[in-house]
C-alpha cells in the first residue's frame, strides 16, 4: 500500500525507453489527499513510463480495483468499480503548466514527479454525477424517512389543506396564504390572455 508521500517518480534518472511500476492505494491514501467522497477502496495502479527524447516521458496509468463511496439515495456505503486508463505527457520546461489536455509541463529542476495528484484524478473520474444501488439494494428504513420528511409538492387549491397533526389556527385558519392567492391571480391572468 502506498501512501501519497511514496508515490514519488524518481523522473529526472529514469533512462531512455520503457520501464514499468506498480503501484496499491487504498482508503488511507485517499484520505491523504481528502477525497471526502471516497471513504475506503483498493485500487491497484499500474504505470509504464516511456522516456522517449530528452525531457519528454509518456506516462500511462492503468488503475483497477474497488472504491466505497456513499450512496446518493440512502446515504449508505456502496461499491464502486474503478477501471480506468490515463495518458499524459510529462515535459521538461520552465514553470508547471496544465492548460494542455494530456501535456503537463514542469519545471526541468523537479527531480521526482508527485504521481499522487495524477492517481487521485483518474480514480475520482470514474465516479458517475448520480451514484446509487441497485434498484432492491438501497437502506430501506433511510428511505422510509426521506419519505416521511420529503416536501409536498402543492399543485392545487386541495393540497393546501390543513397536513395531519397540525390545527386550523396553525395553518392560518385553513385558508390560503394572502401570498398564495397573488401566486394564483398571476397565473389566472397568464392563463387568461393565452
Amino acid at each position: 500500500m502506498e501512501t501519497v508521500a511514496e508515490m514519488k517518480l524518481s523522473i529526472s534518472s529514469l533512462p531512455f525507453g520503457t520501464e514499468e511500476f506498480n503501484y496499491h492505494v487504498d482508503g488511507e491514501f485517499f484520505n491523504e489527499i481528502e477525497a471526502s467522497e471516497v471513504r475506503s477502496g483498493s485500487v491497484d495502479v499500474a504505470l509504464t513510463v516511456t522516456h522517449t527524447q530528452e525531457g519528454i516521458y509518456e506516462l500511462d496509468f492503468v488503475c483497477n480495483g474497488v472504491i466505497t463511496i456513499p450512496c446518493d439515495r440512502c446515504l449508505d456505503d456502496m461499491d464502486h468499480a474503478v477501471d480506468a486508463r490515463y495518458q499524459v505527457t510529462v515535459k521538461m520546461g520552465d514553470a508547471v503548466d496544465d492548460s494542455t489536455d494530456g501535456v503537463l509541463v514542469i519545471p526541468s529542476s523537479w527531480r521526482t514527479l508527485d504521481l499522487a495528484p495524477l492517481v487521485r484524478d483518474t480514480v475520482l473520474l470514474t465516479i458517475p454525477m448520480m451514484h446509487a444501488h441497485a434498484p432492491g439494494e438501497c437502506n430501506v428504513e433511510m428511505l422510509g424517512r426521506l419519505e416521511e420528511h420529503a416536501a409536498r409538492n402543492y399543485s392545487s387549491d386541495e393540497d393546501f389543506e390543513t397536513p395531519p397533526g397540525e390545527s386550523d389556527s396553525d395553518a392560518g385558519g385553513g385558508s390560503i396564504d394572502p401570498r398564495w392567492a397573488a401566486l394564483e391571480q398571476l397565473l389566472e391572468n397568464k392563463n387568461n390572455k393565452k
